[in-house]
């Protein structure tokens, strides 16, 4: 009676797992492959510069103005891989008026991303919209930890448009490409 049981176990089991590998099988066919895929991110340069001394600490410090400048950049590497650039520059003035340099910031981040299964006209947006999205919020961290281990508050970001500076980037582009 006991090796019925357990034979009825073992056939259940049988059943189940063969049920879960035949689930999975299924799965794994109607799981779509990603068109985008981040092979590695990395800073390609960066400087930190802070060209005076930093304030006393009895002296009254006032928020700088600060000049930030937001580039994207891509370029092919091999068949479907791409490196894409930020590139983010921050200048620091003691005040609006004033040209003294509080600090300055210059940091190229970058991305190795591997399109696949995209065609060629989706291509560019691909690259300079979502790509730029994917690697900001590890950019945004960095200069806030360069800028806090300068000797300032830590500069936060804002969330940046990329849909907007490639939408200028092309009617630049169209501009050029009418006048010349």
């Amino acid at each position: 009676m006991a090796k019925k049981t357990t034979t009825k176990k073992n056939t259940a089991k049988k059943t189940t797992k063969a049920a879960a590998t035949e689930q999975k099988d299924q799965l794994q066919g109607q799981i779509p492959v990603l068109p985008v895929a981040v092979n590695a991110q990395y800073i390609q340069d960066l400087s930190f510069e802070t060209p005076g001394p930093l304030a006393i600490q009895g002296e009254k410090r006032t928020a700088p103005s600060i000049n930030l400048n937001v580039e994207v950049s891509a370029n092919k590497l091999q068949d479907a891989q791409y490196a894409v650039s930020l590139h983010i520059v921050a200048n620091a003035n003691k005040s609006d008026t004033d040209t003294e340099k509080v600090f300055v910031m210059d940091m190229t981040y970058t991305g190795i991303f591997t399109l696949t299964d995209i065609e060629d006209k989706n291509i560019p947006p691909i690259l300079l919209i979502e790509c730029p999205r994917l690697l900001f919020p590890f950019a945004r961290n960095i200069v806030a930890d360069v800028t806090r281990d300068g000797g300032f508050p830590p500069l936060a970001l804002s969330p940046v448009d990329f849909a907007a500076i490639y939408r200028q980037q092309v009617q630049q582009m169209q501009q050029k490409t009418a006048k010349g």
